[in-house]
Protein backbone atom coordinates (compact mmCIF):
# COMPACT_ATOMS: atom_id res chain seq x y z
CA UNK A 1 0.00 0.00 0.00
CA UNK A 2 1.25 3.46 -1.08
CA UNK A 3 1.68 5.67 1.85
CA UNK A 4 0.25 9.55 1.32
CA UNK A 5 2.17 12.09 2.63
CA UNK A 6 0.59 15.82 3.05
CA UNK A 7 2.61 18.48 2.61
CA UNK A 8 1.59 22.08 4.07
CA UNK A 9 3.31 25.00 2.29
CA UNK A 10 3.67 28.42 4.63
CA UNK A 11 3.29 31.17 2.22
CA UNK A 12 3.81 34.75 3.83
CA UNK A 13 2.88 37.63 1.52
CA UNK A 14 5.01 39.97 1.79
CA UNK A 15 3.35 42.80 -0.04
CA UNK A 16 1.99 44.73 2.62
CA UNK A 17 5.26 45.05 4.36
CA UNK A 18 7.13 46.03 0.80
CA UNK A 19 4.93 48.31 -0.08
CA UNK A 20 4.94 50.45 3.17
CA UNK A 21 8.30 50.07 3.05
CA UNK A 22 9.46 51.31 -0.10
CA UNK A 23 5.84 52.72 -1.25
CA UNK A 24 3.14 51.89 -3.82
CA UNK A 25 4.80 53.19 -6.64
CA UNK A 26 8.39 51.19 -6.17
CA UNK A 27 6.36 48.09 -5.52
CA UNK A 28 4.30 48.00 -8.87
CA UNK A 29 7.54 49.39 -11.11
CA UNK A 30 9.28 46.21 -10.09
CA UNK A 31 6.59 43.86 -10.53
CA UNK A 32 6.21 45.60 -13.65
CA UNK A 33 9.67 44.73 -14.09
CA UNK A 34 9.47 41.27 -13.72
CA UNK A 35 6.34 40.71 -15.57
CA UNK A 36 8.19 41.55 -18.40
CA UNK A 37 10.40 39.04 -18.37
CA UNK A 38 7.20 36.66 -18.83
CA UNK A 39 6.37 38.21 -22.31
CA UNK A 40 6.17 36.80 -25.42
CA UNK A 41 8.25 39.40 -27.32
CA UNK A 42 5.87 38.67 -30.80
CA UNK A 43 2.29 39.36 -29.12
CA UNK A 44 3.53 40.93 -25.69
CA UNK A 45 1.32 38.83 -23.61
CA UNK A 46 2.21 36.05 -20.81
CA UNK A 47 2.10 32.39 -22.86
CA UNK A 48 2.65 28.97 -22.74
CA UNK A 49 5.22 29.04 -25.07
CA UNK A 50 6.91 32.10 -23.13
CA UNK A 51 6.75 30.36 -19.63
CA UNK A 52 8.09 27.14 -20.62
CA UNK A 53 10.83 28.86 -22.34
CA UNK A 54 11.50 31.39 -19.39
CA UNK A 55 11.14 28.49 -16.69
CA UNK A 56 14.77 27.93 -15.82
CA UNK A 57 15.20 31.14 -15.47
CA UNK A 58 12.03 31.43 -12.69
CA UNK A 59 13.75 28.35 -11.29
CA UNK A 60 10.71 26.47 -12.40
CA UNK A 61 12.66 23.86 -15.04
CA UNK A 62 11.26 20.89 -13.52
CA UNK A 63 7.49 22.43 -13.57
CA UNK A 64 5.56 19.83 -15.98
CA UNK A 65 3.62 21.16 -19.28
CA UNK A 66 0.28 20.34 -17.47
CA UNK A 67 1.27 22.94 -14.34
CA UNK A 68 2.07 25.53 -16.88
CA UNK A 69 -1.42 25.57 -18.11
CA UNK A 70 -2.83 25.20 -15.33
CA UNK A 71 -1.16 27.93 -13.92
CA UNK A 72 -2.43 30.15 -16.56
CA UNK A 73 -5.94 28.75 -17.25
CA UNK A 74 -6.26 30.20 -13.36
CA UNK A 75 -5.59 33.50 -14.81
CA UNK A 76 -6.76 33.68 -17.85
CA UNK A 77 -9.61 35.72 -17.40
CA UNK A 78 -11.39 35.91 -21.44
CA UNK A 79 -10.30 32.58 -22.46
CA UNK A 80 -7.61 33.68 -24.81
CA UNK A 81 -4.93 31.32 -23.60
CA UNK A 82 -2.62 34.37 -22.70
CA UNK A 83 -1.85 36.79 -19.95
CA UNK A 84 -2.21 40.27 -21.13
Amino acid sequence: MEEVVDIVVDFENYFPSMMERYGAKWLLTELRNELKLLIDGEREVIMFESLKTKSVMLGLSDMEDDEIVCMLSESDLDGDCALN
